[in-house]
Parts: structure tokens; sequence; C-alpha cells
């Protein structure tokens, strides 16, 4: 297992320990899994790209460390326009 420290938000906003793929993977050359292309069956034209995760880890797979706090949104108040004469000069040179 190899571990690193990984900022998420989702499912609650914090630092997590999380796994990452093994480097010398003979699969996936270190990178966790692959890209598939599929194409339409009727037509035959590309329709898309899906991620097929590796066996050499799971990327569903971490520890939530610490809790960040969410930040209170700053209120700039009615009205207040930020490039009116309160936010930046319309003097030349622009």
């Amino acid at each position: 297992m190899r571990l690193r420290i990984q900022h998420a938000v989702c499912p609650h906003r914090g630092l997590y320990l999380t796994d990452t793929p093994r480097p010398n993977c003979r699969d996936c050359d270190g990178n966790g899994g692959f890209n598939r292309d599929y194409g339409d069956y009727e037509t035959g034209e590309y329709a898309g790209t899906e991620w097929e995760p590796c066996t050499c880890w799971n990327e569903n797979r971490r520890w939530l460390l610490m809790p960040l706090p969410r930040l209170p949104r700053r209120h700039r108040g009615p009205g207040r326009d930020p490039w009116g004469a309160g936010g930046y000069s319309d003097e030349p040179p622009f």
C-alpha cells in the first residue's frame, strides 16, 4: 500500500489519506487504470471513453485524517458594484 495525503471536498471537506497505484505495475505502468474508447453499436462511430481502474489499487480506499472547516462566505452588501468607484479605477490607462 502506497499512501498519500489528498484534499477532498466530497463527502466531507478535509484531508484524506489515500492509496496510490503501484508505480511498477506491469498492467497499467503506474497510471492506476486504463482509458477504453468505445463506439456506437449501430454506426460504429466514437461515442466516448470509459476509465477502468487497475487491480493494483483501490481508488475508493481513503481515511479522513482531519476535517476542514467551511469558511464563511463574504457578504458584499446590497448594490455594491465591484467595477464602480469602490472597485477599480476607470481612469486611463486601463
